[in-house]
Parts: structure tokens; C-alpha cells; sequence
């Protein structure tokens, strides 16, 4: 994409009534004017809440919401470029239980408050596989304990991913008391009893993948 592209993708978003950018200061501070209150000042209603977390350009996060209207959606991001996409196609479609925020994950404890989400969606994450980035990966036990903070006592967190590494580092990883999985597959559009949610939308890079025959794994679990 060329800087000319990035640039009025920014503009956009600025005058978009569904993108929510806080400072990165502003998180830091534990000041973010809709902690705790997203269903009262922003959505207006009383909708549980899922997250879709490194939401690119917001597929599952417009296919989710459009199949739930009974729920609110909200795509997590840094990268707003990539997300105008979803967030100009929810005004299109007048779909006022969307929005999309601008912040880093790892913050992600200063966007809501305890309890306050009911889901969890991450989708084709960076595997992040060299042993330095391990602290980035979005299910390491470090994210997992921010996600818990936020997440309903029985909410549950989705992964998936066309890395079998980062499959068996999460599976690895939820291998503790501490977790109930519910749910995992290596390849779940081989698999005939996958879940419909987990199958139903495939994003942009989803799509690629499969061209390629990669197979697609996914994980559904919660926090005991």
C-alpha cells in the first residue's frame, strides 16, 4: 500500500463515528474515557461485547457481527490502515454494534474494564516464532493474563491460525489447571465436526492460505 493510500485511509478514519483512537499515553495513564462503560456511552445498549483481537482488515469481525446482531463487536488493531476497510464497510452497512479501536495489545486491560468482555477472537496472529519475540505472541502467559482480567468469568478466547507453531505453543501453553480447552483441531476444514463459527468466514490472508493448502487449525477455551 503506498503512503499516499496510508495517508487518506488516516484522514478517513478520523471522521469515522465508529474508530476510536486513544493515545498511547492516555492508555498508560489508566484514563481511557470508555473503560468500563462501552455498553452505556458508546453502543447504548446492553449487548455482551467480543473482541477481535489483531482484526486487520476487520473480516471477522463485519461477518460476526452481521450473523450476531444480539451482540457487539469491537476490532482491535495498531495498524488503522488495514481496518478502514472494516469500519467503512460497518457505516455502509449501518451496523451500529461495531467499532473498531486504534491501540496495542498489550494495553488491552486499559481499554475495559474487569469482566467487561464476554469473547475473545484472534485471528492469523504473527506466530512470532524466533525464542526474543516470545513475549509478543498473543497467547503467551503474559497476554493470557490481561485477557482474564477483561474476559467474563465464562467467556471463551478463539485462536485461529495457519501456524502449526503457534498451535502447539498455545496448546502447550493452556496444558495447566488453570485452563479448560474445548474445543482443538490441526486442520479444521478437514475435520467434519468443526464448529460453524470457526468455519463460516475466511479472512483475506485465510483465503490465501488455503490456496496453498495450508492447513488451518483453531482452539476454542476459557479460564477455570
Amino acid at each position: 500500500m503506498g503512503s499516499k493510500n496510508k495517508l487518506k485511509r488516516f484522514e478517513e478514519n478520523e471522521t469515522f463515528k465508529n474508530v476510536i483512537q486513544p493515545s498511547r499515553a492516555e492508555l498508560e495513564k489508566d484514563s481511557f474515557f470508555l473503560k468500563g462503560s462501552w455498553n452505556k456511552s458508546y453502543f447504548k445498549n446492553a449487548k455482551p461485547i467480543v473482541l477481535e483481537l489483531g482484526c486487520g482488515k476487520g473480516e471477522y469481525t463485519i461477518h460476526l457481527a452481521g450473523l450476531n446482531p444480539q451482540k457487539n463487536f469491537i476490532g482491535i488493531d495498531i495498524k488503522g490502515a488495514r481496518f478502514w476497510r472494516g469500519a467503512k464497510s460497518a457505516l455502509e452497512y449501518k451496523m451500529n454494534n461495531v467499532a473498531f479501536v486504534r491501540a496495542q495489545i498489550e494495553l488491552i486491560d486499559r481499554l475495559f474494564a474487569p469482566q467487561e468482555v464476554n469473547e475473545i477472537w484472534i485471528t492469523f496472529p504473527d506466530p512470532q516464532i524466533k525464542f526474543k519475540r516470545t513475549k509478543h505472541r498473543l497467547t503467551n502467559p503474559s497476554f493470557l493474563k490481561c485477557y482474564r482480567k477483561i474476559l467474563f468469568k465464562e467467556g471463551f478466547i478463539h485462536l485461529k491460525t495457519d501456524s502449526e507453531f503457534l498451535h502447539g505453543y498455545t496448546l502447550g501453553i493452556l496444558n495447566d489447571d488453570k485452563y479448560e480447552v474445548c474445543y482443538a483441531h490441526h486442520d479444521i476444514y478437514n475435520n467434519l465436526h468443526a464448529p460453524d463459527q470457526a468455519i463460516s468466514v475466511q479472512t483475506f490472508y485465510e483465503k490465501m492460505y488455503l490456496d496453498q493448502k495450508k492447513p488451518i487449525s483453531y482452539i476454542k477455551f476459557k479460564f477455570t
